[in-house]
C-alpha cells in the first residue's frame, strides 16, 4: 500500500487533530505537511466545517486535494471551485427539526448549505459555534430557510443536554436521516447513512484517484466510520476511547504536541521501506 508516497492521501480531521486547544495549526505539523507534499503525498481535510467555515485555511495549508466536508455530506474542490459530491437531507428534516425544538426549545440551532449557515435558533452555545468557525451567518426563522438543499442542521446546546437528544432521537426512530454527536455540545442531523466514511468510499470513486491508499486520522465520534474506511486508520493520543478501539494505529502524541508530524513520519517511513 505505500510503495509511492505520491499515491498516498492523508486525510485529517480538523478539531482535536490537526488543531489544538487554540485552533491553530502548529508550527511543528505545518512544516510537517509541507515536507509531506514537497515529497509528492496528498495531503487534505475531512471536516464538519462547512465551505466558508474552512476559508481560513484554505491558503494556509496551500490544499489542492478536495476536502470532504459537512461531515461526509459533500466533497469540495476548492481548485475549481466546484461541489464533486453532495447528499442532502430529505424534506423530513425540517419537521424532525420542529420536533427537536419541541421538546429542546432551549437549545441553538442552524442549517448547514453550500452558500452559507442559516441560524434559526440561537443560544450561548450557537454563538459559540459561529465564533469558532469564524463565519458571519444568516439569521432566519426556520420556515424562512428554503428547503432542498440542506445539508446538515447543528443543534448547540450544553454538554449535560447531549444525552437528552440522543435519548429522543433513538426513541422516535427516525428512519430517513442520521444523527452523530461531533464535539460535547454539538449534536448533528445527517442525510441517512452520511459519515466522513461514506465520503472517503465515494472520494475513492473520483477521476484519476484509482490506485491510491488513504489514510484517515481523527479524534471523535464523527471521525469513526472515516477511520474505519481508510486503509489506515490512525487516532491521535487524545481521541476518544471509542475512537482508539477502532484504530489500525494509535499515536503516541496528541494534537497539542505534534501527532500529525508523527503520523507523517510513520508514513513517509513506511514508503522508504517499500523503495
Amino acid at each position: 500500500m505505500f510503495e509511492d508516497i505520491s499515491k498516498v492521501v492523508l486525510l485529517s480531521d480538523m478539531d482535536g487533530t490537526l488543531l489544538n486547544s487554540k485552533k491553530e495549526i502548529s508550527d511543528t505539523d505545518k512544516k510537517a505537511i509541507e515536507r509531506f507534499m514537497s515529497l509528492g503525498g496528498k495531503f487534505t481535510i475531512a471536516t464538519g466545517r462547512t465551505i466558508h467555515s474552512f476559508h481560513h485555511y484554505y491558503d494556509m495549508l496551500e490544499l489542492k486535494m478536495p476536502l470532504i466536508m459537512y461531515n461526509g455530506a459533500a466533497i469540495y474542490d476548492k481548485v475549481n471551485d466546484k461541489v464533486l459530491f453532495e447528499q442532502p437531507l430529505p424534506s423530513e428534516a425540517k419537521r424532525i427539526t420542529e420536533e427537536i425544538l419541541g421538546v429542546m426549545p432551549h437549545i441553538g440551532g442552524e442549517v448547514l448549505k453550500t452558500d452559507g449557515i442559516y441560524v434559526f435558533r440561537n443560544s450561548e452555545y450557537e454563538e459559540l459555534h459561529t465564533k469558532l468557525c469564524m463565519v458571519t451567518p444568516y439569521y432566519k426563522e426556520l420556515d424562512e430557510i428554503s428547503e432542498g438543499d440542506w445539508l446538515k442542521v447543528l443543534f448547540a446546546m450544553a454538554p449535560e443536554d447531549i444525552p437528552f437528544i440522543e435519548l429522543f432521537a433513538k426513541r422516535m426512530g427516525y428512519d430517513t436521516v442520521s444523527f452523530v454527536k461531533s464535539s460535547d455540545i454539538f449534536y448533528e442531523m445527517l442525510p441517512l447513512g452520511t459519515t466522513k466514511g461514506s465520503a472517503l468510499a465515494q472520494y475513492r470513486k473520483l477521476e484519476g484517484m484509482e490506485g491510491y491508499t488513504f489514510v484517515a486520522t481523527g479524534d471523535f465520534d464523527n471521525d469513526i466510520e472515516m477511520l474505519v474506511e481508510a486503509d489506515l486508520g490512525v487516532a491521535p493520543a487524545n481521541a476518544e476511547e471509542t475512537v482508539k478501539k477502532v484504530a489500525d494505529l494509535v499515536l503516541e502524541n496528541t494534537n497539542e504536541t505534534g501527532a500529525i508530524a508523527e503520523l507523517i513520519d510513520i508514513i513517509i517511513e513506511k514508503c522508504s521501506k517499500n523503495n
